[in-house]
């Protein structure tokens, strides 16, 4: 076991055969498999998601986040010479305001123009970053640019899946409803509308919170000292409904279940700013706290989650709440046992 004061991106490295990485998702979507993973004794058991609740108890709290994917990738040319530009909308500065990436770059400088599905949006670079990121200052034909995203957007998918997405909505919850993220809460994607329903019916309480995902979730640990990375910055936001449920929860002596990574900073933020074994207040605002091993966790009882990239920050969260050496040897099982892997892939709760 590594020393926790010095740990090492490679501590986190995992042999992952290229077919394992899911290209599509389930159908039904609860029908992946699970991974079982016990923290306390490291006892892995396998089960399929449809099953969830044989893993919940009357008084347990899932908290799910409920963002939406803006389907923020889309292909048009330049006004003036016709060439092909993708743009991928990283996030909203101002009504018709856009920080994005674009390819390729040497195509879109200060004033350049283009023009995306037949003129149904067009765009103005009105500024280069210095970490060669896109200002664009869009006009829209329906003046709604969500609506106009709808249309001609197409969902932007991770680098490591290859396969043309057929229908959009594959890559969001059936909960999803505030639009923000630049990917999905993936941990999300194997629940059913009613599912949902059986979850409630037996006791088991469901809250959301809100935290809109960037691009930054893929972003490599490129320092080779895990304490030394630093993690970007997200908008959350955690209703009053859900603190009051929160602390129902905990004083009833329930346990709280993160469902994804997202919606685990989302309480570990919150319950940062309040002492240990207080009550949590509603709060909104920007996070980038970095959990690995060593956190101290404040709330969460339980963690529903996918199977995520070597060397990635959410295999260290995940290492964090588990344990290392339970989560190194879940994850060499789930190779062996041929698990399917990443956004599309199977499911692991760990209690």
């Amino acid at each position: 076991m590594p020393d926790m004061n010095d740990l090492m991106r490679s501590d986190f490295f995992y042999e992952l055969p290229q077919e394992l990485i899911a290209q599509t998702p389930t159908e039904p979507r609860n029908f992946s498999r699970m991974m079982c993973l016990d923290r306390i004794t490291g006892e892995v058991t396998h089960d399929r998601f449809y099953n969830l609740c044989d893993h919940l108890r009357k008084g347990d709290l899932l908290v799910l986040n409920d963002s939406r994917v803006i389907p923020a990738r889309i292909y048009g040319e330049r006004e003036d010479t016709h060439s092909f530009i993708e743009f991928l909308l990283l996030e909203q500065k101002e009504n018709m305001v856009w920080e994005l990436i674009c390819r390729p770059g040497k195509k879109a400088k200060v004033g350049t123009r283009f023009v995306f599905g037949e003129g149904l949006l067009k765009a103005e670079i009105i500024e280069v970053k210095d970490d060669g990121n896109r200002i664009a200052r869009f006009e829209c034909e329906k003046g709604n640019i969500y609506s106009a995203l709808d249309e001609i957007g197409q969902m932007p998918l991770p680098p490591y899946i290859t396969e043309k997405l057929s229908d959009k909505e594959r890559y969001q919850t059936v909960y999803s409803r505030e639009l923000g993220s630049a990917a999905a809460p993936t941990a999300g994607l194997h629940f059913t509308k009613q599912q949902l329903e059986d979850i409630k019916q037996m006791g088991v309480g469901i809250a959301y919170v809100t935290l809109h995902i960037g691009l930054g979730t893929f972003r490599p640990v490129k320092e080779e000292r895990v304490a030394d990375h630093k993690m970007h910055y997200e908008h959350y936001e955690l209703p009053q409904t859900t603190a009051d449920m929160i602390n129902h929860t905990k004083a009833s002596g329930g346990r709280v279940i993160a469902v994804g990574t997202t919606s685990c900073r989302t309480l570990e933020s919150v319950a940062q700013k309040v002492g240990k074994g207080e009550d949590i207040p509603a709060d909104e605002g920007s996070t980038g706290i970095f959990i690995y091993p060593g956190y101290e966790f404040k709330l969460i009882d339980g963690l529903i989650t996918n199977f995520h990239l070597p060397e990635s920050t959410l295999i260290m969260l995940v290492s964090a709440f588990a344990g290392y050496e339970n989560t190194m040897r879940a994850y060499e099982i789930a190779v062996k046992e041929r698990y399917r892997f990443f956004s599309f892939g199977d499911s692991m709760i760990i209690l």
